[in-house]
C-alpha cells in the first residue's frame, strides 16, 4: 500500500518538473477539468497522479503567483463537487485514560501531569446537552486506548449521546467516532449499533522508521495493524471511514503522497475511497516535548499549499479544519478546498459543560471562539453552515455516497439540506443580528437555484420550518 522507496523516488525526480510554470499550469488545468467533467464520466479516476502531485508538492510555496492559481483551482473544485456549504461539528472526548507511548500526545501514559478523567452518564449528558445548546447536531466521539474505559463503554456512551434532547430543538442526529485501531468483529459491533457514521483513525505519520520512534511501546506500536484498520473497518461493512496524517512529524511532501497512496487503495480495494481526510498540523500539548518543537514543523504556507493539493487530488473527499489552526488560518483555508469543520471546541473530558479552558486537552487549541462567532463569520464569508446528517439516514453512505460525490452531484442534496438545517439553527439558537444575516443569505440563495423545481421543495420546506417542524431534509 504505501511504498516508501517509490514515493521518496517520485519526490526526487519531479524537483526540476516543479520549477516549470508551463508544467505546473498543465496538471491544475487537468484538476479542474476532471471537476467540470464529473457530471459526463462514465467512471470515476483520481484527478491527479501521484507523480503530477509529487510535482505540486515540491513547487516552492513563495512563488506567489503559483500559489494563487493552485488556491483557485482548489476552491473551483470545491465548489463544483460540493457548493459552498460548510459542515460543522464537535469533537466530544469521554475519556483521556491511556496506555498508548504516543510521543506528541498529551494523553501518553507516562505524561504524569495529566489528569485522568472519563465521563460519568450523568457528565456525558451534560456535555450533550451544552453542545446541542450551542446548535450542534453533528458530533465526533473519541476516547483514549486503555482497559479503565473500553470499547463496550465507549458503546453505551454512544447510545446514551443519541438519545439525548433539549429544548428548544436539541439532538444528536449523527455520530462519527475516532477510537483505537478496531477488530473485524469489533467493528461489527460498532456497526450494529445502528448510530455511527463515519469511523475516523490518523495514521499519524506513513513513514514506517518515524512511526516506530514515536510510538515506542503499547498497541499502536504496531504499524501494519494501524494501516490495515480501515481494510478491517470496510471488511466489516462499515459505511464510511475517514483517514488523515498529524503534519509535524516527517517530511509533509512525503505524508501527502502516502496519503493519497492509502486513499487510492481504499478506493481501488473496495470502492470506496475516504469520505474525509484531516488535516491536523500538531500543536503544544502539557508536558510534551516533541509537540511543542515538532521535528519537521510545516509553515503556514506550505501548510496551505498541502491543503490546496490534497483537495486538486481528491475532489471527492470531505476535508476536515479543526480549531488546531488560528482563525486567521481558518479563514484562508475556508477557501482553499475545506468541506468541514470543528467550532467551539474542547480536548478534554468535561471540557464543554464546565467551560473549560484547560490546558490538559489532548492538545492545544489555537481557534477558541465560540460556536455562534465561527457560524457568523462563515455566512459573512459567503459560506453556508450546515449540520445535514441526511445522506447517513437516507443509506446514501459508502459506495452509494461515492458514486453522487465522484460525479459532482452531492451538492444537489448537500445545498438545500444545507439551507434547511441553517434555516433551524437561526430559529432555535441566534439573537436578532443573526437572524436577520441569515434569513438574507437563505434568500440569496434561493435566488441562485438553478433547479425549480427544488427551488419550489426548498422553500415550501423553509416554510414549514417556520412554522415548527424540523428535521426535513431531501
Amino acid at each position: 500500500m504505501i511504498n516508501e522507496k517509490k514515493l521518496h523516488f517520485l519526490l526526487e525526480k519531479t524537483k526540476e518538473d516543479s520549477q516549470s510554470e508551463k508544467k505546473v499550469i498543465s496538471i491544475l488545468e487537468k484538476a479542474k477539468n476532471n471537476a467540470v467533467n464529473l457530471k459526463n464520466s462514465s467512471e470515476y479516476v483520481q484527478s491527479l497522479e501521484a507523480e503530477e502531485t509529487a510535482i505540486l508538492l515540491n513547487v516552492n510555496s513563495s512563488n506567489e503567483s503559483l500559489m494563487q492559481k493552485l488556491f483557485d483551482t482548489a476552491l473551483f473544485i470545491k465548489r463544483s463537487i460540493y457548493g459552498n456549504r460548510i459542515v460543522i461539528f464537535a469533537p466530544l472526548y469521554v475519556s483521556n485514560f491511556c496506555q498508548g507511548s504516543c510521543l506528541y500526545c498529551g494523553f501518553r501514559a507516562t505524561n504524569k501531569l495529566m489528569k485522568r478523567k472519563a465521563l460519568t452518564k450523568k457528565e456525558l449528558i451534560a456535555e450533550v446537552k451544552t453542545l446541542q445548546q450551542q446548535g450542534h447536531k453533528r458530533l465526533l466521539m473519541l476516547m483514549g486506548d486503555h482497559p479503565k474505559y473500553s470499547f463496550e463503554d465507549f458503546i453505551k456512551a454512544v447510545e446514551i449521546a443519541s438519545r439525548v434532547t433539549s429544548k428548544p430543538h436539541g439532538e444528536i442526529r449523527r455520530i462519527n467516532v475516532e477510537i483505537p485501531s478496531l477488530t473485524i468483529e469489533q467493528f461489527k459491533k460498532l456497526k450494529a449499533t445502528g448510530k455511527i457514521g463515519t469511523y475516523t483513525l490518523f495514521q499519524e505519520t506513513y513513514h514506517k522508521k518515524t512511526y516506530q520512534k514515536v510510538h515506542p511501546a503499547g498497541p499502536k506500536a504496531d504499524y501494519d495493524w494501524r494501516l490495515n484498520t480501515m481494510d478491517r473497518a470496510l471488511e466489516a461493512n462499515m459505511d464510511d471511514v475517514g483517514i488523515g496524517v498529524l503534519f509535524g512529524l516527517y517530511d509533509y511532501r512525503f505524508e501527502v503522497l502516502a496519503l493519497l497512496a492509502h486513499a487510492k487503495h481504499l478506493d481501488e480495494k473496495f470502492n470506496i475511497g475516504p469520505h474525509t481526510i484531516s488535516i491536523p498540523r500538531m500543536q503544544s500539548a502539557l508536558n510534551t516535548p516533541l509537540a511543542n518543537n515538532p521535528p519537521y514543523s510545516v509553515n503556514d504556507r506550505d501548510f496551505k499549499k498541502l491543503v490546496a493539493i490534497i483537495r486538486c487530488a481528491v475532489p471527492y473527499t470531505g476535508m476536515i479544519l479543526t480549531t488546531r489552526e488560528s482563525p486567521n488560518m481558518r479563514k484562508e483555508l475556508y477557501h482553499l478546498g475545506i468541506s468541514q469543520i470543528s467550532a467551539g471546541s474542547r480536548t478534554n473530558p468535561g471540557g464543554y459543560s464546565k467551560s473549560s479552558l484547560k490546558k490538559d486537552g489532548q492538545f492545544s487549541l489555537s481557534d477558541m471562539r465560540p460556536t455562534k462567532e465561527v457560524i457568523r463569520e462563515l455566512v459573512q464569508l459567503g459560506f453556508i453552515p450546515s449540520w445535514c446528517t441526511a445522506c447517513y439516514r437516507l443509506g446514501r453512505t459508502g459506495e452509494a455516497f461515492m458514486e453522487f460525490a465522484k460525479k459532482g452531484n452531492i451538492q444537489n442534496y448537500c445545498h438545500p439540506n444545507a439551507l434547511l438545517t441553517f434555516a433551524e439553527y437561526l430559529i432555535d439558537y441566534t439573537d436578532i443580528d443573526m437572524q436577520k444575516l441569515g434569513w438574507e443569505t437563505i434568500q440569496k440563495e434561493l435566488v441562485r437555484m438553478p433547479n425549480s423545481k427544488r427551488k419550489e421543495a426548498l422553500s415550501k420546506n423553509l416554510e414549514k420550518i417556520k412554522n415548527g417542524q424540523r428535521d426535513l431534509f431531501f
